[in-house]
Order: C-alpha cells, then sequence, then structure tokens
C-alpha cells in the first residue's frame, strides 16, 4: 500500500479499442491497488467509467471525470472536481499522447491542423492539467506530477509533431521539478519505449493495413530485452515507484522504460 491514502487524478485513465491494455488505464488501476483513491479523466467518460469499474471490482475507489485537455475550462474543472470529492491531490499523472491518429506526418507532409492538433494534445495539455493543480499543490507543501513523454523524444522517429512534442514534454517536466522544488513536489517524466498498448499497435493496425500479428512482431524485434515489447504494466509500475516515498529525493529524472532500446540508440 505505497501510496495509501494518497489522491490521485490520472489524466488519460481510459484507452482507446484494443487488446491489451494502455499506459494510462493501468496506472489507474495501479495506483488504486496501491492505496490511492483515483479521478480518472478522459475524454471519453465512458472509458473513464469501464476504468472506474475494475478499480472498484479490485476492492478500490475512483471516479471518473470528463475532460478533453484541449479544452482549458475542462481541464480545470476537472481539476476542481477532484479537489471538491477528495479534497486534495497528491499525484497528477499526465498520460495523453497522440501521433498517427492526429494527422501527424514527416515534415514536409505534415499539415498546421495535424500539427497544432498534436501540439494542443501532447503539450498544451500537460501545461494546463499542470496550471489548474499545482496551486492546491504548492498550498499543501507537497506533490508529485509524473509526464509521460516517449523514447521518440531521444530516438530518429520519422514523424515530426509526436517528435518534437514528447521532447518538449521533457523540458517541461525539468522546468516543473527546478521550479517547484521549494513547495515540496517532484516532477519526473518516464519515456516508453516500444509497448505492446492500443494506441501505439492497434492504431497502427488500421492506418497501415497490416494484421495486428504483423505490426507486433516488426515492433517485438527491434526490443533488445527479450525481442518483445512493453505492456501497460511496465509503466504503471515506473510511476508507481516515482509516485511512492521510495522516490522521495527524485526530481527531475527522466526514466526510459524501453527494454534497453535507449541503449542501443546510435548502435
Amino acid at each position: 500500500m505505497r501510496l495509501q491514502d494518497r489522491i490521485a487524478m490520472v489524466v488519460g485513465a481510459g484507452q482507446s479499442p484494443g487488446e491489451t491494455m494502455g499506459n494510462g488505464r493501468a496506472t489507474a488501476i495501479v495506483f488504486a491497488r496501491e492505496g490511492a483513491k483515483v479521478a480518472a479523466v478522459d475524454r471519453d467518460l465512458a472509458s473513464a467509467q469501464e476504468t472506474v469499474s475494475m478499480i472498484e471490482e479490485a476492492g478500490g475507489t475512483a471516479m471518473a471525470v470528463a475532460a478533453d485537455v484541449t479544452d482549458e475550462r475542462e481541464v480545470k474543472a476537472a481539476v476542481d472536481a477532484t479537489l471538491g470529492v477528495y479534497g486534495r491531490i497528491d499525484i497528477l499523472h499526465n498520460n495523453v499522447g497522440i501521433s498517427i491518429a492526429g494527422g501527424d506526418a514527416e515534415i514536409t507532409e505534415i499539415t498546421v491542423e495535424a500539427f497544432d492538433l498534436c501540439v494542443a494534445v501532447n503539450l498544451r495539455g500537460m501545461v494546463l492539467a499542470c496550471k489548474h493543480a499545482l496551486p492546491s499543490m504548492r498550498e499543501q507543501g507537497s506533490g508529485v506530477i509524473l509526464n509521460i513523454s516517449s523514447l521518440a523524444a531521444w530516438s530518429a522517429y520519422p514523424l515530426v509533431a509526436y517528435k518534437t512534442t514528447k521532447a518538449a514534454v521533457v523540458a517541461l517536466t525539468d522546468q516543473l521539478a527546478i521550479h517547484n522544488a521549494r513547495y515540496g513536489i517532484r516532477a519526473n517524466v518516464i519515456l516508453p519505449g516500444l509497448m505492446d498498448t492500443p494506441m501505439a499497435v492497434d492504431t497502427r493496425v488500421a492506418a497501415l493495413g497490416k494484421t495486428r500479428d504483423e505490426i507486433v512482431a516488426g515492433r517485438d524485434a527491434k526490443v533488445p530485452l527479450g525481442r518483445k515489447m512493453g505492456t501497460g504494466w511496465d509503466i504503471a509500475n515506473a510511476a508507481l515507484f516515482l509516485a511512492s516515498d521510495e522516490a522521495s529525493f527524485i526530481t527531475g529524472a527522466a526514466l526510459p522504460v524501453d527494454g534497453g532500446t535507449s541503449v542501443s540508440l546510435g548502435a
């Protein structure tokens, strides 16, 4: 029960349709399993409610909140709803991100609309969640912010909007860490590598016209550790450590969870 009596707001706690577990849903479930009360925030309220049902069936406590991270009013309302029900926010976990689904492309092909959408979802949404959650964290003198970036920030990822915004998330986390340390607030960023999640795999199945087995096999082959992608549970377990008191002296860290892929960059 490493998060006993903590309040965790997980933004992106639902997930797109697919056969596997997404990072946000897995993290919400693990946080609840470890004793946190969870505000499961997602644009798709029904999907957030599915996450809440999974938590409640396992004996945990959670509430579903609808919010589109591209709309500041909805982000603020989600923070206010969490504070209204639970009284505080101890952990803010920012998990929302899009690439192919947002029309991402190579730089010579990207449209202004697609680029702006990816920025609004991947970067500005995190800024807004932090903007509205930080005042209560500062007032209480404690808090943890966890942002989900991607190994795309460090690698030769070909699509410009995702690469650029995920690199910016690392810089955002650096700024959050240094400017909020005096308030007792920690901020860290996780960089998932190749993961078997609906966002990463099933979106590509739909976009590329390949079978799921083909997509999975191609991605598995690129992972040094066991030639197999990670799962949402791997990200959730990393987030649990960073959210817990075991990481009480860690802030401003960028943690790759990638099966060794970052070690092989440039090899």
